[in-house]
């Protein structure tokens, strides 16, 4: 299937003209991830957006995010975070970036801290 780098380079251009978007370390948030090459984890819907877990927060312009799925895998790279939006839910921890907080949209929860932690953790060992 062919993927609309078009479409989405349209879509990009009306995120670059929006605010900065207020956020915190823990947050859920749906994410304007859009159309990306190969195995990079693309956005979903029309909207070409996904939920992803903020990492970390390097300035009001730029956070550390995780995306998340709803597909279960065994393998060291997806992480059960429990429930969002009705389904459970795993980040994936290979697919870490940095995003402009243009992209960030609504906030869907806030993660417990515990589980926070160990993703923080595992994230670390899949570094080392």
């Amino acid at each position: 299937m062919s993927k609309d780098f078009d479409k989405w380079n349209n879509k990009k251009k009306e995120i670059d003209k929006e605010k900065p978007h207020f956020y915190r370390e823990k947050d859920i948030r749906w994410c304007s991830l859009g159309i990306n090459i190969g195995f990079e984890q693309d956005g979903t819907s029309k909207t070409h957006s996904r939920p992803v877990l903020i990492i970390r927060g390097f300035s009001l312009h730029v956070c550390l995010v995780v995306p998340l799925t709803t597909s279960k895998k065994k393998n060291p790279y997806h992480f059960s975070i429990g429930i969002v939006e009705g389904q459970e839910a795993f980040v994936i921890l290979s697919q870490i970036r940095l995003i402009d907080t243009k992209r960030l949209q609504d906030r869907l929860l806030i993660l417990e801290k515990d589980k926070f932690e160990q993703i923080k953790k595992a994230i670390r060992n899949l570094i080392q």
